[in-house]
């Protein structure tokens, strides 16, 4: 009959043992080992439970959580206990030097494979124990090839005593839980570069070429260790030459509504080069909100811009979301109107977005924003918050000083991080769109190609003297 194998634990009890230890001995001879209980309790400066199994099957049932170590002897036969090859288990810790990262020993050589068939036993029933090794005579080679099986340690017979003992059960446990802290760590990480992989696949590229206008983003998700957030954008041309630009923001910071968020971004994009705008597309995302979140009570702000081919004037429309920030060259940076907006995705089933047209003029920056630049705290007490008012002084005070592109960006969202005192707790989503004819003249008409990170980063002017006029965002 095969030997069933015991329901094993996520920890060791060696994590949590910090005085008595339980030795599990496995032989076929009870007269073999000469260490007794008190020997080995004196020798090792705590109490040892020792218990013994004279075969595989018995030795399964007595393999509890409370093992701290195995004490196993490479001599004893997989025969005559009743016990059958064992499957070591597929999510096992690591089980020492040499065995792979999913936790199960390596198939041992051939030529040993009939020696360390008991080991290789042992191991896939007991993959989060501390294992020694235990040679009938003085066999170098098959001791190290146990270790390298999966074994913490290896004692020979003829020269086992309390003391030797004693050390050898305390240097293979904390070798083990050594051994599965490092696996554990090589999992996260690993994990976490798959997750940043696949986050930073999901963040936008804007598709900007051919349009001559500047554009530059920052992204800062509110969630620790994490590169995506419930804010979204993105930024495409369609073929007739209109820029649109896109900023949203779902309720909550977890990874749900980051997921969601995604989702709302892609739905756009397709929406968008489909040919639909406006109220039809907003429409059409609230249908695409409803159906994929998770509760009733999630909702997503949105603000789209659709910039006509000259550049010189744009749509807007919002959905419960602050308005964008307009810089005219030579002027003050300023809101645009928010009055005829409507509500924000998910709240009222037969809702309407009007669509506003205003004027950019011929050189132009519009700054789109998610309320996590406007909400942080200000002032000693920390009571008041930022608000549209304070953000556009902040703007036009780094305006004064000849900020642009990513510059302004990169000053604005750390200004807005030192004026709350500390990191920010809500997503951050900072987008900025530029048109400048001599740019525009000089590329001979286009951009250059764009990309997610920083797309078309023209040079920062230089400041500004006293009555020059005021650069653009």
């Amino acid at each position: 009959m095969p030997v069933p194998v015991p329901q094993q634990r996520s920890a060791p009890a060696a994590e949590t043992s910090h005085g008595d230890l339980t030795l599990l001995v496995i032989e076929d001879d009870p007269a073999g080992t000469t260490i007794t209980v008190p020997e080995l309790s004196a020798a090792a400066g705590t109490r040892v439970r020792i218990r013994t199994a004279r075969n595989l099957t018995e030795a399964a049932r007595l393999l509890t959580d409370d093992v701290d170590c195995i004490l196993l002897d490479l001599a004893l036969p997989l025969t005559g206990g009743g016990a059958g090859p064992a499957t070591p288990t597929a999510d096992a810790g690591t089980s020492g030097a040499g065995t792979a990262d999913s936790g199960s020993p390596p198939e041992p050589a051939s030529e040993r494979a009939g020696e360390l068939a008991a080991l290789t036993h042992v191991l896939g029933i007991a993959p989060l124990h501390a294992v020694l090794a235990l040679t009938a005579q003085d066999d170098t080679e098959l001791a190290a090839e146990a270790v390298r099986v999966g074994a913490q340690d290896y004692l020979f017979r003829g020269e086992l005593d309390a003391r030797v003992l004693s050390r050898a059960i305390r240097y293979a446990v904390e070798r083990k839980r050594a051994d599965i802290a490092q696996h554990q760590l090589t999992e996260s990480r690993l994990r976490a570069q798959e997750n940043a992989r696949l986050e930073r696949g999901l963040l936008p590229t804007p598709l900007l070429d051919g349009s001559g206008l500047s554009f530059a983003a920052r992204y800062r998700p509110g969630r620790s260790r994490a590169l995506l957030g419930g804010d979204f954008y993105d930024v495409v041309r369609t073929p007739d030459g209109t820029v649109h630009a896109m900023i949203g923001d779902v309720c909550g910071h977890g990874p749900d509504e980051a997921a969601l968020g995604v989702e709302l971004r892609i739905a756009w994009r397709a929406l968008t080069l489909a040919g639909l705008c406006g109220d039809e597309l907003l429409s059409t995302l609230q249908q695409v909100l409803e159906h994929e979140r998770q509760s009733e009570e999630i909702f997503a702000t949105l603000c789209t811009v659709d910039i006509a081919p000259d550049g010189r004037r744009a749509g807007l429309c919002l959905a419960g979301h602050p308005a964008p920030l307009l810089a005219r060259h030579g002027l003050p940076a300023r809101l645009l109107p928010y009055q005829d907006g409507g509500p924000a995705l998910g709240l009222l089933p037969r809702a309407r977005w009007p669509r506003r047209q205003v004027e950019l003029g011929g050189a132009w920056s519009l700054m789109l924003y998610t309320d996590g630049l406007i909400e942080g705290r200000v002032g000693s007490g920390g009571s008041e918050r930022l608000g549209q008012d304070g953000m556009v002084a902040m703007v036009n005070s780094r305006l004064e000083q000849g900020l642009a592109g990513e510059e302004l960006l990169e000053a604005a969202v750390a200004e807005v991080r030192e004026l709350n005192g500390g990191e920010l707790t809500d997503d951050v989503a900072v987008l900025l769109l530029g048109r400048d004819p001599e740019r525009i003249r000089r590329w001979g008409g286009s951009a250059p190609r764009s990309h997610p990170a920083s797309v078309d980063r023209p040079p920062s002017p230089p400041v500004r003297a006293a009555g020059a006029q005021r650069p653009p965002l």
